[in-house]
């Protein structure tokens, strides 16, 4: 498959939070770059188009997120801007 991506994605198992509305879900981040991210979650069917994505180990790195692709429990994200 090409890659379509401007950055690497650099592949991680971090903890986050989906956070949107006041309701906040457990994930994983898979891979990271500057624009964007993988993460598994248990149900994509609860994960908002856009929402905040705040890493477990260090809260202060927040990201605003839309959804660019779903398989499965993985979303590919795309960070839209500071949060």
């Amino acid at each position: 498959m090409e890659e379509k991506r401007k950055h690497p994605r650099t592949e991680i198992n971090e903890p986050a939070f989906v956070s949107s509305g006041g309701s906040v879900m457990h994930c994983v981040v898979r891979n990271i770059s500057p624009e964007g991210a993988a993460i598994d979650v248990e149900n994509p069917a609860f994960v908002p188009q856009r929402f905040r994505l705040v890493m477990a180990n260090d809260s202060s790195v927040v990201h605003q997120c839309r959804i660019a692709w779903i398989k499965k429990n993985r979303i590919g994200l795309t960070f839209v801007g500071e949060a």
